[in-house]
């Protein structure tokens, strides 16, 4: 099984398929690295990809100490993930949870970053959203430390951010509410509220953000409500970001949408390689 150990000594988990620039996949919370299988598929193709399985996500391991959580090494082990690999830098794409944690590698490590993209980046980040954020993380990480795994996993599933995906595609959205089952009731109870409970806004890191030289490409759904202002914020305060909004979609846009997304993220990678993102400022 492959692996790579983190500097806690905490073994990842990864997959890794193609030849060519490398690009990391980083899931959210929800998912694992089955959750990007589509863009897999398709970049594999022509680039090398690699998706790996948080800390708490089987097969990677699961730390039963909560201080073994946390977003400053969630962003550790993406950096360890490259190390472990060999790569100097890499596109980072990260899905919700997963887009936090590769905006963090873009702020503190952006010579690791060929790129980032955030994808449904922006759940509980409002300034105004503090308290009610805390107190849902807290009653989810309750859930999924009490109830029957298939249960909690069927009520996370059917937040109002996935409807459209369980509507438009209902085989797709049972393949993605079993992934979610299969899941370490430990592992999503801690990183719920050790990572996403406890994480900064993004608001908070305006100022860094404001200073971000990294392509970053944000894609969010229009239906994904609770990403939308962040998506918009990351877009008005980071100078190298780029906007694009999915219709008709929800949150679980790699696996909802994936065609679109795929589509989004080539374009980012011909760009970046062609030293054209955001020539067109330079012109102006």
């Amino acid at each position: 099984m492959p692996t790579i150990t983190a500097p806690d000594g905490t073994r990842l988990y990864h997959e890794e398929s193609g030849q060519g620039v490398p690009i990391v996949f980083v899931h959210e919370f929800a998912g694992d690295h089955r959750s990007f299988e589509p863009q897999m598929r398709h970049f594999s193709r022509s680039h090398r990809c690699i998706a790996f399985d948080a800390r708490g996500y089987p097969p990677s391991e699961v730390p039963d100490a909560p201080e073994a959580y946390g977003q400053d090494i969630a962003r550790d082990d993406v950096v360890a993930v490259l190390d472990g690999l060999g790569l100097e830098r890499a596109h980072i794409v990260g899905h919700s949870m997963g887009a936090y944690t590769a905006l963090h590698v873009a702020i503190h490590h952006p010579e690791r970053c060929l790129s980032v993209a955030a994808i449904g980046c922006g759940w509980g980040s409002h300034p105004d959203e503090g308290e009610e954020r805390a107190a849902v993380c807290a009653d989810i990480a309750r859930m999924f430390r009490e109830e029957p795994m298939e249960a909690a996993a069927a009520a996370y599933a059917r937040t109002p951010m996935r409807k459209a995906f369980e509507s438009k595609d209902p085989r797709g959205f049972a393949d993605f509410e079993k992934t979610l089952a299969d899941h370490s009731a430990t592992g999503l109870s801690l990183t719920m509220s050790q990572v996403q409970g406890r994480r900064p806004t993004l608001w908070d890191l305006r100022e860094p953000l404001s200073r971000l030289a990294v392509p970053l490409l944000v894609i969010v759904g229009d239906e994904d409500d609770p990403c939308l202002d962040g998506s918009v914020f990351l877009k008005r305060t980071a100078p190298m970001a780029a906007l694009v909004v999915v219709p008709r979609s929800g949150h679980t846009l790699t696996l909802e949408e994936p065609a679109a997304v795929n589509a989004a993220l080539a374009d980012l990678f011909r760009a970046v390689a062609d030293g054209a993102w955001m020539t067109h400022r330079r012109d102006s």
